[in-house]
């Protein structure tokens, strides 16, 4: 059976030692008070949680599954799944970053972001029905009437209701502009719907007294394509005036989805037969409302692979440790036993500190973003809320697609730790492999992904955003320049950073002439931009540990950081080059190919 120790030291590094997150916090009033001790002990009551209640239900959940009773539509999740959410809901976990005008505890949504690491580590299946209601909160927080605030935030902040997005049809994926379900205005002003959707996680389940569904949907007067989109407010129960349920409302899960993975968790379709609805924000304008949703999601998603890195590293560890075959190359080094550990073999370290460095590296800068958001919403000046908010929307694509990419190499790697127990259920490694493939395709592919990145984010302002990146960078350089005991971190990052610039320029002119240029060169690149990103983060890692390490310190915790760092930049960073080569090899050899696919 696996097991899980929730990272809370390395949590604490990156918040305190790395970042100085409390620092940032005095700047915004609502946080000004918040200090280390406090977040500490929040995130260790959360881990707890994390892996005495909802840790234990993630291999019988897998294997249950979720039942559709086809009479009545309606969805039970697998046992336990129940009592674990009422206990969350019970702790007040559900809105431990949710404002407090709407009943939530207002906490940094950092302490959020170290609370679902820590859950996606211990069942990403559960997490995902309270995990999608933050970004649907989210979109009603920003585009809702005050009337649709008052409505649902409460219970959707409390968790007494969860929330879902209900976008993907069966015969259109991300291109939204393809979607058929139809809105038809009534004359109190609501909404009648009617249509069809698919692959809506957590669309119908036994958890929560009501599902408050965000649907995209058609006016029947609505422009073609993405600019004749709408969004709307679909309750699974309709509700009162006076806040309490009503009807049962007209959505209903037709079908569950049968899957690779996550089968603890209600992937639906579902039917909107006459259901009824409220608009969110303007019509026509859907995508605006769901774009928070939508990016809250993909933030979301990256921490899902963050969580089954980080499990999965320390199961493979274990039995690294544990299991003896065959010597050491370099000599016995278990004499009282008849094999060495494994452990001993070089590439079964190769693929455990993979592993540990994708984890390390990943939580550092999805932390980092969770202070950006931050910052974005909540900063008193205005300059800074622009220059997180640029940020961000820079970095979201790699921790949407960097991360999920590195968690399904890393989730690979530990299972090939366990040879041929890692294809066996009762260890839990092929289900976090399982687990972690969707990871790379929900919520926009990671493609999408590198086309929003390179396209949108980078080629559609000149790259100024990334050159806001790039001076980060600089002047990380610039200050440890000299340092020979950093120079194995710090040159690399030097040299990528203004190979990526020269790259970015080529691939700018080359796209202007033939987009599809762009497209042949575009998951390559979001790969070398991922690097230049976890490359900075594993340098200014190794910067608060040596410095650790001089001042005295002798935590082995700080040589640990120091030596995973170095196998980063020696083993993983180099890839960089052979991507750039591919990036640059053009479309040619993909679009040239009518021969190939006669």
């Amino acid at each position: 059976m696996p097991s899980y120790t929730p990272p809370l030291r390395d949590m604490q590094f990156v918040m305190h030692e790395l970042l100085t997150v409390c620092a940032d916090f005095k700047a915004i009033p609502q946080h000004a008070d918040i200090d280390a001790p406090t977040i500490d002990a929040v995130l260790e009551a959360a881990g707890k949680f994390a892996s005495e209640v909802a840790f234990p239900l993630n291999i019988s959940g897998d294997t249950e599954g979720c039942t559709l009773d086809h009479s009545t539509h309606a969805v039970t999740a697998p046992r336990g799944f129940k009592e674990a959410y009422a206990q969350f809901v019970a702790d007040g976990w559900a809105g431990l970053s949710c404002d407090p005008a709407f009943g939530g505890q207002g906490l940094p949504l950092v302490v959020n972001q170290c609370l679902y690491e820590m859950l996606n580590s211990a069942n990403q299946a559960w997490t995902m029905y309270p995990g999608l209601t933050h970004g649907a909160y989210a979109a009603l927080r920003a585009h809702g009437t005050d009337i649709q605030k008052q409505t649902y935030l409460h219970k959707m902040g409390s968790g007494e209701w969860t929330g879902t997005m209900c976008l993907t049809e069966a015969h259109c994926g991300t291109d939204l502009g393809l979607m058929r379900t139809r809105a038809q205005l009534q004359p109190d002003g609501s909404y009648r719907i009617s249509g069809n959707k698919i692959f809506i996680s957590a669309g119908e389940h036994d958890l929560a007294g009501n599902i408050v569904h965000l649907v995209l949907a058609r006016l029947s007067d609505a422009p073609a394509g993405i600019k004749g989109v709408s969004l709307f407010i679909v309750p699974k129960f309709n509700v009162n005036a006076d806040g309490s349920l009503g009807q049962r409302n007209g959505i209903y899960c037709s079908g569950l989805e049968h899957k690779m993975g996550i089968h603890g968790n209600a992937t639906c379709q579902i039917t909107l037969d006459d259901a009824v609805g409220s608009l969110v924000g303007e019509p026509n304008k859907g995508m605006n409302a769901m774009f928070v949703m939508m990016n809250a999601a993909r933030l979301g998603v990256g921490n899902q692979s963050l969580g089954l890195t980080e499990v999965a590293y320390q199961n493979a560890l274990a039995y690294a440790k544990d299991r003896i075959q065959m010597r050491s190359l370099s000599g016995t080094k278990a004499k009282d036993k008849p094999a060495d550990p494994i452990i001993v073999h070089p590439d079964v370290r190769k693929m455990l500190l993979t592993a540990r460095a994708y984890a390390e590296g990943g939580r550092a800068l999805a932390i980092y973003c969770s202070v950006l958001l931050e910052k974005e919403h909540y900063h008193p000046d205005e300059r800074v809320r622009k220059d997180s908010g640029e940020m961000l929307s820079l970095l979201t694509p790699i921790v949407k697609a960097f991360l999920t990419d590195n968690g399904w190499i890393a989730t690979s790697g530990c299972q090939q730790v366990f040879g041929g127990h890692g294809y066996i259920k009762d260890w839990g490694m092929e289900q976090f492999v399982r687990d972690a493939r969707i990871n790379m395709i929900y919520e926009g592919t990671n493609t999408i992904q590198s086309l929003d990145l390179l396209g949108r984010k980078i080629l559609g302002n000149n790259g100024a955003t990334l050159k806001k990146f790039g001076k980060l960078v600089a002047a990380l350089v610039d200050e440890e320049g000299v340092n020979e005991q950093m120079a194995e971190f710090i040159n690399p990052i030097a040299y990528l950073g203004d190979k990526i610039g020269k790259l970015t320029t080529e691939l700018g002119f080359k796209g202007s002439q033939n987009p599809d240029e762009v497209g042949a060169a575009a998951v390559d690149y979001l790969r070398v931009a991922g690097h230049l990103v976890f490359g900075y983060f594993w340098a200014r890692m190794a910067q608060v540990a040596l410095r650790q390490i001089a001042a005295g310190s002798t935590d082995p915790f700080y040589q640990a950081k120091v030596q995973t760092a170095r196998f980063y930049f020696a083993k993983l960073f180099p890839e960089t080059a052979s991507l750039m080569l591919s990036a640059r090899a053009g479309s040619g050899v993909l679009m040239d190919t009518e021969a190939v696919f006669a």
